[in-house]
């Protein structure tokens, strides 16, 4: 091959994306990668270059990609502090089960471990946030690395890669040719497990379904529907994976998460068959490790999982299935199922006691959010897709927003603050065709908010609801709990939102009252283009069903006695 036909390690590297399926890319651009950043000029009609405004918000935009299409989110930052700002975006990724990659630029090789200018090992960075972090010393082997990346990012229980591309390995010119597009390796479930838990489900009295976890698809969603109809299973879903089941569905009873319906708990432990397709079951979907005894649960436990390492890690299940969550969902719906299961009233008892949860409860304030989501129901498409900051203020979509088609919530399981923003402007980016709606703290929104102007340099057109009540409300809550009265640390100044929204020229607004929310709301979703609505709520109602006076009262009352 002659000179005139080799790539540099810039030009291989982004051939290799296309390769591999990528559309969109998520960046905040570096001198370290320029040559891969260079090579995004010539393909600007197969791949999206989203630049951000920091590397946090580019590796969670990258992650609710990943979320949102199945396929590796992949995000390009430079070295030293650039990963490890975006060092959020992996941690997210990685107890979330996305695909995702994190793709660095690195210092020189010919400078390696002198403690160059920003030098960082990244293999002993991220070893506990990745599935695998590696660096790329040849030009030659980028086909072979990114291949494996995208490999590694979606086989089994889907996570994030990261490499290093040290930046003049990336204009070495390389006559390597393209790898073949990944596909992804799943386990699926051996004739025996079905057997088994045909045999299972034929003997329970009252079985439960558990649905959460990675590698989820609309026809997974679609195919265990039909397997929960078979058997008329009673069906909850773990925390903040609302979406794997449609809510409205007969079978639904609610989701194990923060202060779940107390029947949904009541409904497990008095189960005799736990069936949990996808949950790793961890510390929030588990109540602290509260739900089940460790390591033998008290009930029988039917754990299916894509990942081997997960089964009997903290739980020892009666049966352990290895299988993607594609491939169970499918060998599930031809299981024989039940004509008349002997939980038929059992699964429409639960349902109702969900239905009575989400009855809407007003609260407290001129501005209660019981009465935001009340309108945000009759008002929003069915089909718009919900990101969720992590913070108090998001117990209100939890409990009465309905999620009826996959893949629509993102959220951070990791409970990470200033993912909200970001995600709602990948949904927004990745799915146009739907609407993108955010809810936001004041806290989280100014961790993120400078990415409206990632928003309206790409066209992008997201509704950000920022709940603003003038303080850190989580850890005011813990606050009044554990130190009731006293509250260092929490207490926020904040800019007048609306404003910062339109020196952006997104849509602002500011909302004091319950009257004044349904035409602000109208008046944004008509701006067509992003818009954010500040909602100024009462700093005392900082839950669905309690106050910040109510919880500070039964701290002393408890203190006192």
């Amino acid at each position: 091959m002659t000179k005139n036909n080799m790539r540099s390690g810039g030009k291989l590297l982004v051939d290799q994306l296309i390769v591999h399926g990528a559309t969109h890319v998520f960046c905040v651009p570096g001198e370290s990668y320029l040559a891969a950043l260079d090579a995004f000029a010539d393909v600007e009609d197969k791949i999206t270059l989203i630049t951000c405004r920091h590397e946090a918000s580019a590796a969670n935009m990258a992650e609710a990609h990943g979320k949102l299409t199945g396929r590796p989110g992949i995000c390009f930052v430079t070295r030293g502090p650039g990963a490890c700002h975006a060092a959020v975006g992996l941690h997210t990724a990685f107890q979330d089960s996305t695909p995702m990659i994190l793709l660095i630029g690195q210092i020189g090789r010919d400078m390696e471990d002198r403690e160059a200018f920003q030098e960082m090992d990244y293999r002993r960075v991220f070893e506990t946030t990745t599935k695998w972090t590696g660096q790329i010393q040849s030009a030659d082997r980028i086909p072979e690395m990114m291949s494996h990346a995208f490999y590694t990012a979606m086989a089994g229980r889907p996570g994030p890669v990261a490499l290093a591309l040290p930046e003049d390995m990336l204009v070495d010119l390389s006559s390597a040719m393209d790898a073949r597009p990944a596909s992804q390796v799943q386990p699926a479930p051996r004739p025996e497990d079905l057997t088994e838990l045909a045999q299972r489900l034929a003997e329970a009295e009252c079985p439960v379904l558990l649905l959460g976890g990675g590698g989820w698809t609309p026809d997974a969603a679609a195919d265990i529907t039909a397997f929960a109809e078979n058997y008329n299973l009673p069906v909850a879903c773990a925390f903040r994976n609302q979406d794997r089941f449609d809510n409205f569905h007969n079978s639904y009873v609610g989701d194990l998460g923060l202060n779940p319906n107390p029947a949904v708990l009541e409904l497990i432990r008095g189960s005799d068959l736990l069936l949990v397709a996808g949950p790793r079951l961890g510390e929030l979907t588990s109540q602290g490790y509260s739900l089940l005894d460790i390591p033998t649960p008290q009930l029988p436990v039917v754990h299916v999982h894509a990942s081997a390492e997960e089964l009997g890690r903290v739980y020892q299940p009666d049966l352990a299935i290895n299988s993607g969550m594609a491939a169970f969902a499918a060998a599930a719906k031809g299981l024989p199922g039940l004509e008349n299961p002997r939980w038929k009233d059992r699964t429409a008892r639960a349902h109702a006691d969900y239905e009575a949860f989400i009855e809407i409860q007003p609260t407290k304030g001129d501005l209660d959010m019981a009465h935001v989501l009340s309108v945000l129901r009759a008002r929003l498409p069915g089909d718009a897709i919900i990101s969720n900051d992590a913070g108090n203020f998001s117990g209100w979509a939890h409990r009465y927003w309905r999620f009826s088609s996959f893949p629509s919530q993102l959220g951070p399981t990791s409970g990470a603050m200033g993912y909200g923003v970001p995600a709602g402007m990948a949904a927004a980016i990745t799915m146009p065709e739907r609407l993108s709606v955010c809810f936001v703290g004041d806290g989280g929104f100014l961790m993120a908010g400078s990415e409206l102007a990632t928003a309206m340099h790409h066209g992008a057109k997201p509704l950000v609801l920022v709940i603003n009540n003038g303080m850190y409300g989580t850890i005011r809550m813990h606050q009044e709990r554990e130190f009731p009265g006293r509250k260092p640390g929490t207490d926020l100044t904040n800019p007048d939102f609306a404003a910062y929204a339109r020196s952006f020229g997104a849509f602002g607004e500011t909302v004091r009252t319950d009257a004044e929310f349904e035409p602000a709301l109208l008046r944004a979703l008509d701006s067509d283009r992003a818009a954010v609505i500040e909602l100024v709520t009462d700093p005392d109602a900082i839950s669905t069903n309690k106050t910040l006076t109510e919880i500070r009262n039964a701290a002393l009352a408890r203190q006192g006695g």
